[in-house]
């Protein structure tokens, strides 16, 4: 696949307000990206070279996050796409969608195997904003390689989320037995020794197994709830995160500041993999 010819969609759900820094965190590696709206023509992305469902609050989060996006029209031809190997990446209110319309875990066709519920933290609930720290899960992913040989920090990198129903959760014995295999586990919580997280705040929502992104079996959709693109930048990086890239920052000149950050590594993972 290749980006010669085709941009990077992004897709403007009503109540999302995260495109714009999505499509500068894209064209920050050099893809060719736009915004296409959730009631364009499904031709859209007939010729797109990947598809992003960027975060925000769709449709004000009514009946449970993602939920009524999941159901527009355009959704059926994300999932077309992403059945011939388009890469699909939802972040946050993204991610929720993709979980919605069935298109992660991916293990039954068209079934939802998993849900996105409310953030489980002590001593307080609803909306949930900081930093905490990802490692690489077992399965592969197109858009999680950047991780592959990386020793700094234990393997991790500091990312933000903001988010109220954040937590990977399932029913389903099967499914769960599954994800307890690490089948499908592309992202993890993790302590800043590399442990994967177990309870808050290093797991900041209860998620189950710790997992902060899932894949498809094909690698190509991916569902994460931290935000990659507000990490595409040095500047973007608070210096509490510790490790690396808080020395990083302390140390950068004015000049270094729109150096990259931690998360643009998912950007360049895609513009690597479309261009194999």
């Amino acid at each position: 696949m290749t980006t010669q010819n085709g941009h990077v969609i992004v897709i403007q759900f009503p109540g999302v307000n995260c495109e714009y820094e999505t499509v500068r965190a894209l064209e920050s590696v050099g893809l060719r990206a736009r915004i296409a709206r959730w009631n364009a023509r499904p031709e859209v992305l007939r010729d797109a070279a990947a598809i992003v469902l960027p975060g925000g609050f769709s449709y004000q989060d009514r009946i449970r996050a993602g939920v009524v996006a999941a159901k527009d029209q355009i959704m059926d031809s994300v999932l077309e796409a992403a059945s011939r190997g388009v890469p699909v990446m939802g972040i946050c209110n993204g991610a929720q969608i993709l979980v919605e319309a069935g298109a992660v875990p991916g293990y039954q066709t068209g079934a939802i195997d998993l849900a996105l519920a409310p953030n489980d933290m002590p001593d307080r609930s609803g909306y949930y904003c900081t930093w905490v720290r990802l490692k690489k899960g077992p399965a592969s992913c197109i858009f999680t390689a950047f991780f592959d040989g990386m020793q700094d920090d234990a393997g991790t990198i500091p990312i933000p989320l903001a988010h109220a129903e954040g937590r990977f959760v399932t029913a389903s014995h099967m499914v769960s037995e599954k994800l307890g295999s690490n089948e499908g586990v592309a992202l993890l919580y993790a302590t800043t020794d590399g442990r994967t997280a177990e309870s808050f705040p290093d797991n900041p929502n209860g998620s189950v197994f710790g997992i902060a992104g899932v894949t498809n079996p094909g690698g190509n959709v991916l569902a994460l709830m931290p935000h990659p693109e507000r990490a595409t930048w040095l500047h973007q990086v608070p210096r509490r995160v510790g490790g690396r890239w808080a020395k990083t920052r302390e140390s950068a000149r004015a000049e270094s500041l729109f150096t990259p950050g931690p998360g643009r590594g998912f950007f360049e993972s895609l513009r690597k993999g479309l261009a194999q």
